[in-house]
């Protein structure tokens, strides 16, 4: 994409902006279908007056709006040029990333295409890639540290793209396994009420991480690489005693670990291993009055070498935009009222004792 230089009216302190897409682009990828792209754009910069003719964009309005709307069009092309698609989610996301780092709330290290074309695993026709700069430095703490956590609300893909890069370590041969494991915490003292064996109990509790390998490996290959110990879906408790070599170790909900439950699983590490540590702080199911593991860990190994903490936010959610304003919105009232999840944080052992029996 070409530009020419701004021009500014001093008297009205206006400015103007014009790009020029490449004939090797097609208008209807930068623009989208039905000019989608474009009236999300429109709808971020209300103030800029924008205008398409042919293959030429020009942008007139406040000097500030105006630059920004010329770095959004730059990254979308720096995107498109590596044969990626460009969606409505993935421009709303730019523009964000390009507010935040004009506002310094983020320190603009990486542009939207740097974190829109990072490519973790390709499968079954699809890529996988972080689609926030939050995500991204996840991603990237996971390649340069032993020990990572990845900490945020549900829907911010802390088990989704960790699961990601176990299958990527374990394709290029860095790991010789894959690890994955949950405390099964929901069960509690309710496991024996449950019908079917052992397995057959704890079964639902592991699910998700199923449902996230059936993603990236083809589903014929996955009961084979199980039952030779390539990869295994164990709960936390079958972790006890053993030393975990040439492995990459995903321990998800923990959450719903309990602190020597978080020690026990750390010092499973074994050589040429690698742990992820994935959980959201605001949903512990552990019996009222117990302490989350981790919790605590994060102020136990604060500033330990080669352990690394990602925090993601509301602003990482990937799911329905509806699941970070419901993120936000608990927020907001725990802030509020001095609450938990929107219920009374339990007070005592007579609380606790409450809080357990109604659950």
């Amino acid at each position: 994409m070409t530009d020419t230089p701004t021009d500014r009216t001093p008297a009205q302190e206006q400015a103007k902006a014009r790009f020029t897409v490449p004939a090797q682009h097609p208008m209807v990828t930068v623009l989208g279908s039905g000019d989608a792209l474009l009236r999300v754009i429109e709808r971020a910069f209300p103030a800029a007056d924008i205008h398409v003719r042919g293959n030429e964009i020009s942008a007139t309005g406040d000097p500030a709006e105006v630059a920004l709307v010329q770095r959004v069009f730059d990254e979308m092309m720096l995107v498109l040029r590596t044969g990626q698609p460009m969606t409505e989610d993935a421009v709303e996301r730019s523009i964000a990333m390009l507010r935040a780092s004009d506002n310094g709330e983020s320190d603009g290290r990486e542009t939207p295409a740097e974190v829109l074309t990072q490519n973790i695993l390709s499968s079954r026709g699809r890529t996988i890639r972080p689609k926030t700069l939050n995500q991204k430095r996840y991603v990237d703490a996971i390649d340069k540290h032993t020990i990572v956590f990845g900490i945020g609300p549900a829907g911010t893909g802390k088990t989704y793209l960790a699961m990601a890069k176990a299958v990527q370590a374990l394709q290029s041969k860095q790991v010789n396994r894959i690890i994955l494991t949950r405390p099964a915490v929901e069960a509690g003292e309710r496991l024996g009420f449950l019908p079917g064996t052992l397995y057959e109990k704890i079964d639902p509790y592991l699910r998700p991480l199923y449902d996230a390998l059936h993603d990236m490996l083809d589903p014929d290959s996955i009961p084979k690489l199980m039952a030779s110990g390539t990869i295994e879906v164990a709960p936390l408790a079958y972790m006890r005693g053993r030393t975990l070599n040439d492995a990459f170790i995903i321990l998800d909900e923990a959450q719903n670990t309990s602190p020597e439950q978080m020690k026990m699983f750390l010092t499973r590490l074994g050589f040429d291993s690698k742990i992820v540590i994935t959980g959201d702080v605001t949903q512990v199911d552990l019996p009222g009055g117990t302490k989350s593991g981790l919790r605590q860990v994060q102020d136990i190994l604060d500033g330990v070498e080669d352990v690394h903490f990602s925090r993601l936010s509301s602003q990482d959610v990937v799911r329905h935009k509806l699941v970070g304003r419901i993120v936000d919105a608990y927020e907001k009232y725990d802030s509020d009222h001095g609450t938990e999840n929107g219920a009374h944080k339990p007070r005592g052992k007579s609380s606790g004792a409450a809080g357990s029996k109604g659950k």
